[in-house]
């Protein structure tokens, strides 16, 4: 067998996941090797806690290996369609803590539990991937508000609605509050 590289190619993820898709367990070994600590960062961002981070990537892998064959690199790269499934069973392990301490209604200090602040820890530092720090680099020059909205939507799965409730603006304000955070990452994104 030869040795992967270091810093895999999507062609070389989605190989392994073509693999995984006939059950072949030693290309999901190979996959989890190649891509667990970057997985891994994406789970600790949603979670914090690193024993929810570790479970839901556990379950992340379940099920890569049961959904493998429905992969299509032709709609997204490797990465982005297991970080998908890693950030929707971290979403689903908060649903399920969320559910386990009902006293608690309100999510307060919102963007303190989901962002790293401007002096991150050195090992999350380390695990998260190049995207992840670029992305953080982004998501610090929008206005708070924008960043707060941004965070709700897609870091706590919240519908725009949700997000004016939490907020206690207007539904219009949080939508063009998205809208416009959006568009200032996605051009943040690409100038890095």
């Amino acid at each position: 067998m030869t040795s992967l590289p270091s810093e895999p190619t999507p062609d070389a993820l989605a190989a392994l996941l073509e693999r995984i898709a006939g059950e072949d367990a030693a290309a999901l070994r190979s996959l989890y090797d190649l891509t667990a600590s970057k997985l891994f960062g994406v789970a600790l961002r949603i979670l914090v806690k690193r024993e929810w981070a570790e479970e839901a990537l556990q379950d992340a892998y379940v099920n890569i290996w049961r959904y493998a064959g429905d992969y299509r690199q032709s709609l997204a790269a490797p990465m982005t369609w297991m970080a998908a499934i890693v950030r929707n069973r971290a979403l689903d392990c908060l649903r399920r803590q969320k559910t386990a301490s009902a006293g608690q209604t309100e999510w307060s200090e919102s963007l303190d539990e989901v962002l790293a602040g401007t002096d991150p820890d050195p090992a999350d530092v380390a695990l998260l991937s190049q995207e992840a720090r670029q992305l953080a680099i982004c998501l610090e020059r929008l206005d708070a508000n924008q960043r707060q909205a941004v965070a709700l939507a897609y870091l706590r799965d919240q519908s725009h609605s949700e997000i004016a409730g939490v907020l206690r603006v207007p539904l219009g304000t949080v939508k063009s509050w998205v809208r416009r955070g959006l568009e200032k990452l996605k051009t943040c994104m690409g100038g890095l």
